[in-house]
């Protein structure tokens, strides 16, 4: 086994055994760590906020998965979990996206504003049937673990809400702030409920700070000029 090897493996394993039942994993602490980096980031409108997100990205998705990869968390939370990859893949575009016009306005990510009417229906309406689509894919690929029905529709929610936050803040939409508020207060419970403390934590405080964020960039759409919103 090289070094690397050893690296990572001591990464994956190392867990504080809280009960003889319960263990929290370093990893889940510290992929929050990276979440709440790329908040800062973000708030600051640097594009630094993509490639640090993706790290905790990664480190939070072999947390959520539970059981399903060897955790002695127990039950899997699939919808925490997929949210991690398309959080992977969301972050390359807005990464692109910041770096682009960073580099076309000669200095600035990203402009806030206010999504058009049409975007928040089309989007808003987009979010509803997607999130009862997973809650019915979620509950099939999840049959074999006793969870409520209302697990589903929690983490379809959560799911389908981190997805449409995620890009909103890649287009520069002041209601990503507001997405992000309504995936925590879905969020915190079903972590407390499944034993995700440190995640659970986290997502209290950085519901706070959203709220902070949410004000933050409210400002500066009264106080920077605006290009025309794209459409679509």
């Amino acid at each position: 086994m090289t070094w690397l090897d050893h690296a990572l493996t001591t990464l994956y394993t190392a867990k504080w055994q809280v009960t003889p039942d319960q263990a929290i994993y370093y990893r889940e602490i510290l992929g929050n760590a990276f979440g709440l980096g790329s908040a800062l980031f973000g708030l600051r409108r640097n594009a630094w906020a993509w490639p640090v997100g993706i790290v905790g990205n990664v480190l939070l998705f072999t947390v959520f998965m539970g059981q399903a990869v060897g955790n002695d968390q127990g039950t899997p939370l699939y919808g925490q979990a997929a949210r991690q990859v398309f959080f992977l893949i969301a972050s390359v575009y807005g990464w692109w996206r910041w770096h682009s016009n960073r580099v076309r306005t000669h200095g600035t990510a990203v402009t806030p504003q206010w999504a058009t009417p049409r975007q928040r229906l089309l989007y808003g309406g987009g979010a509803l049937i997607a999130v009862f689509a997973c809650f019915f894919v979620f509950r099939a690929v999840g049959a074999g673990f006793p969870v409520p029905w209302w697990y589903y529709l929690a983490d379809s929610w959560i799911f389908v809400g981190s997805m449409l936050a995620t890009y909103a803040m890649a287009r520069g939409w002041v209601e990503f702030w507001l997405c992000w508020i309504a995936v925590d207060l879905v969020g915190v419970p079903e972590l407390l409920h499944f034993k995700y403390y440190p995640s659970a934590v986290l997502y209290a405080v950085y519901a706070a700070f959203v709220i902070w964020g949410f004000f933050v960039w409210l400002r500066l759409t009264r106080t920077e000029q605006h290009p025309t919103p794209v459409l679509a």
